[in-house]
């Protein structure tokens, strides 16, 4: 791919500022990495990077306004660069939520990374040349995305305007090294298809308590009703296509082995490539509760979390990152020859706010003996090697970001693609 003049005037001052900040950064990654806090409770990692922000800009690093709190959200935060007025307004997305049990299984202490690295270093960038852009304005931000895990933390903000007006939304995610897919063996972007729109339920049966022993016959067994739900979508799934996923868990299956249960709960994910396809999916998995509440005599009662849409990708960002990354020499591919179903069913909140505005979610592999969702791929989370590539794709990001906020043609093309798709 080719690297444009507009991009290469910016890969030097990039590589520069993500050096002179490279203790902070590095700082910044062990406190969310060894502090692991779950949805909408990140607090730690809210303060501590509103705290680098405030400690930059009373340092005289940075002009940057910090807004902690924002939107109606606790753990939520927005720092923000403008220059000049009007102009492009681009956004660093920064998840820091963690998994029970497991930490940052997920990596999102090097989500959280990259995007700050990103944002700080095309703030440097962009004032580095300044002067070349003849009075034109700019808006950086880097966003505070809170409960990517469960909570869709970006939902919220979607609704609350977080990206109104926005040209573009960056932001890079990590997974292991795949053997069974070798272009993946270094840094690497993917196109649509990645990440799967996903619906999220709980599912609670009522029946009627009574004595298990002494008189069974006067209960209504709220667990019969999840067991028969749990094997119906177990029977389901060979219906399904390969690309499709449903899996779930009983959180509450009675209290005593002598008592019927009058209330029992499944707690579900139901995920397909498409927002079109996942509905045809969710009625489908709806008869499997629906059936075992007849079967049994119970009521159910859905609880529906937020949906996650598939992941739109936009495909001139995708080739400004891939050519950038290149130049730097690291190897990077961008993969829409199939091997991208090798990363499995995820899903993102990113996905939503790729159906509002044109969005990258590039993936990127670490060092890890497991998976994502693992205490294998936590440990690698927090290795150092994690950290630099997290850094190699900050540079990217940034590089990309600053093309957009000073070459309108490349800007429209972004956007162009984004009304096409």
């Amino acid at each position: 791919m080719h690297f444009s003049e507009s991009r290469g005037q910016f890969l030097n001052t990039v590589q520069d500022a993500l050096r002179r900040y490279d203790s902070q950064l590095k700082e910044i990654n062990y406190k969310i990495w060894s502090n692991p806090e779950l949805a909408y409770a990140e607090h730690q990692a809210h303060d501590h990077i509103c705290e680098l922000f405030e400690s930059l800009q009373a340092e005289g690093y940075g002009d940057y306004t910090v807004h902690r709190q924002v939107y109606s959200l606790d753990t939520a935060f927005e720092v923000e660069y403008t220059h000049g007025k009007g102009g492009h307004i681009v956004i660093f997305n920064a998840e820091y939520d963690a998994l029970p049990g497991i930490g940052h299984a997920c990596g999102h202490n090097l989500i959280a990374t990259s995007s700050i690295a990103a944002f700080i270093a095309t703030c440097e960038a962009m004032k580095a040349h300044a002067q070349s852009m003849a009075g034109s304005g700019f808006t950086l931000r880097l966003l505070g995305t809170p409960a990517e895990e469960s909570g869709g933390g970006k939902v919220h903000l979607l609704n609350k305007g977080a990206y109104k007006g926005v040209d573009a939304c960056l932001m890079v995610h990590p997974i292991p090294l795949i053997p069974a897919a070798p272009t993946l063996q270094g840094m690497a972007t993917v196109v649509e298809g990645g990440f799967l729109a996903n619906h999220k339920v709980k599912v609670t049966f009522t029946g009627r308590s009574a004595h298990a022993a002494a008189a069974p016959w006067e209960g209504v067994n709220a667990l019969d009703a999840v067991v028969a739900a749990y094997l119906n979508v177990s029977l389901l799934r060979q219906q399904i296509l390969p690309s499709q996923r449903v899996h779930g868990v009983i959180v509450n299956g009675g209290e005593r082995p002598n008592i019927i249960p009058a209330s029992a709960t499944l707690d579900y994910y139901i995920r397909s490539p498409t927002v079109s396809s996942l509905e045809d999916l969710k009625e489908k998995v709806l008869r499997c509760f629906e059936a075992a509440a007849t079967a049994t005599g119970c009521t159910l009662e859905y609880n529906w979390g937020p949906s996650y849409a598939d992941l739109k990708t936009n495909m001139p960002i995708c080739e400004s990152y891939v050519a950038a990354m290149q130049a730097m020499g690291h190897h990077t591919v961008l993969d829409d020859s199939g091997q991208k179903n090798a990363l499995g069913g995820g899903s993102t909140d990113m996905g939503n706010v790729s159906y509002a505005v044109p969005g990258f979610h590039g993936l990127f592999t670490i060092p890890t003996e497991g998976v994502n969702h693992t205490p294998q791929f936590t440990s690698g989370a927090g290795s150092s090697e994690s950290f630099q590539r997290a850094l190699a794709c900050a540079a990217g990001m940034a590089v990309v970001a600053c093309q957009i906020l000073i070459d309108d043609k490349f800007a429209g093309d972004v956007k162009r693609y984004f009304d096409e798709h």
